[in-house]
């Protein structure tokens, strides 16, 4: 864990980045690609003995197991169950919230030229959702909700094999959860063990089983982010995902500096206990403030069970920058363009209009990354390693489409733009294009 001054960040940061060699990690994938696109099932099965906790017979799991994933959470952990139903919930209303910002209009652009956008859901997407060390069953609720609710047909759900050929008991409940939330039937929700860069390919050609869709979401490993790098315009994909990571701006102006300094100090945890790439930093007033912060994560760390990985992440990328002014903060915390953003400042919201890139802006103590990552309604899914400074998180606008429409007739407005047109295509050459424009004089 380490403290700086702002004035050496900038060298600081030219020298942390982080320059990786994908050469392996690629052939791996296209070997898994070539692999399915000309054997499909059994390559999959193949790779599930390989990699997986166990290999499925049949790849589709019938919506039963889901639905009595869900009845066995509910008699074994009844307040799981309930948590999961209101995260659940509250991602609908915000999701639903969301949709109703994408709208079909017409804008009369001369007389006699409409102009207009509509608004239409792709018909099949892939949720697909890891069970590594933690089975993320959350952000199955981050994908699927937002995609029903964007109107997508067919959602199909991907997720290695754990046990039994299935997918871990959590990630069915969750799914059963999301599909009692949505009303969807088991039609329009079908669920697959298949785990990996080969889940990625399977969904991008289709298979004996699984069917081809038109946009695949959700986290995964460096495996499953190059797999949808490689196959990016097979199939849509949400964006490619880093390591995750956090910034908080906190300045310890509160009664009580000592748990300021223990907030601060649990939201670093909380994303340091991710893996050993996560990134936690802060950025704050004083050189004071950053030890009570460093003191509290000594005490908190020894209480985790995630001890070992969240120390390996600090030890390789904590970060505590102490800042000179506002404007020195905001200047850093641009370049950062973290996946979270936290405010724990007394004048947050004087800030929010110059800070321009993050995945997600947490404001005020209270508002915990916890909250987001759960409970709250907004997606968890985000841009990582600096994506954010061109695009936002996960939400129904990865399941839709904005398309346009034109629609003439005979007047001066459109005698205007006709001619305009044979004019313009003329210039570039396209005589062809120009003729079909004078045509219509």
């Amino acid at each position: 864990m380490q403290i700086i001054q702002s004035k050496d960040f900038d060298l600081y940061w030219i020298n942390s980045i982080k320059k990786t060699d994908d050469i392996k990690t690629e052939k791996i994938v296209r070997k898994i690609i070539n692999d399915v696109r000309a054997n499909g099932d059994k390559a999959i099965k193949k790779y599930a003995k390989k990699f997986d906790r166990s290999s499925p017979e049949k790849l589709e799991v019938p919506f039963s197991e889901a639905k009595r994933s869900l009845e066995q959470l509910r008699a074994q952990n009844p307040a799981l169950a309930q948590a999961m139903e209101l995260a659940a919930g509250n991602i609908k209303r915000f999701s639903r919230k969301q949709r109703e910002q994408f709208t079909d209009f017409e804008y009369e652009m001369e007389p006699g030229v409409i102009t207009g956008q509509r608004v239409i859901p792709v018909q099949k997407a892939a949720i697909y959702i890891p069970y590594g060390r933690f089975p993320l069953f959350s952000s199955l609720f981050m994908c699927m909700i937002p995609a029903f609710c964007a109107g997508v047909e067919e959602v199909h759900l991907a997720s290695p094999p754990a046990s039994e050929g299935l997918p871990d008991k959590r990630i069915l409940a969750a799914a059963a959860i999301a599909a009692q939330v949505m009303n969807v039937n088991e039609q329009k929700l079908r669920i697959f063990a298949v785990g990996g860069a080969q889940a990625v390919a399977a969904f991008s050609f289709g298979t004996e089983s699984i069917p081809r869709v038109d946009v695949i979401a959700g986290p995964g490993s460096k495996y499953v982010a190059t797999a949808k790098k490689i196959l990016y315009g097979d199939v849509g994909i949400d964006f490619i995902a880093g390591p995750t990571d956090v910034l908080i701006i906190a300045d310890g102006k509160t009664d009580n500096v000592e748990q300021a300094a223990q907030i601060a100090a649990a939201d670093m945890l909380g994303q340091a206990e991710h893996d050993c790439d996560a990134r936690a930093r802060a950025l704050v007033p004083n050189i004071e403030f950053a030890d009570k912060i460093i003191t509290a994560i000594e005490k908190q760390i020894m209480q985790l069970t995630n001890a070992k990985t969240a120390r390996a992440s600090l030890d390789a990328g904590g970060l505590i920058i102490v800042y000179q002014s506002k404007e020195d903060a905001i200047r850093i915390a641009n370049i950062i363009a973290p996946e979270h953003l936290e405010l724990q400042i007394t004048d947050a919201d004087s800030w929010i209009p110059q800070l321009k890139n993050y995945g997600s802006l947490f404001i005020g103590s209270l508002s915990a990354e916890a909250l987001g990552d759960y409970s709250a309604g907004i997606n968890h899914t985000l841009p990582t390693s600096q994506s954010a400074r061109f695009t936002g998180g996960l939400s129904v606008r990865h399941f839709i489409k904005t398309v346009t429409t034109l629609k003439c007739s005979k007047s001066e407005g459109f005698e205007k733009v006709r001619s305009a047109a044979e004019t313009l295509a003329r210039a570039e050459g396209l005589e062809a294009h120009a003729l079909s424009a004078a045509k219509r004089k």
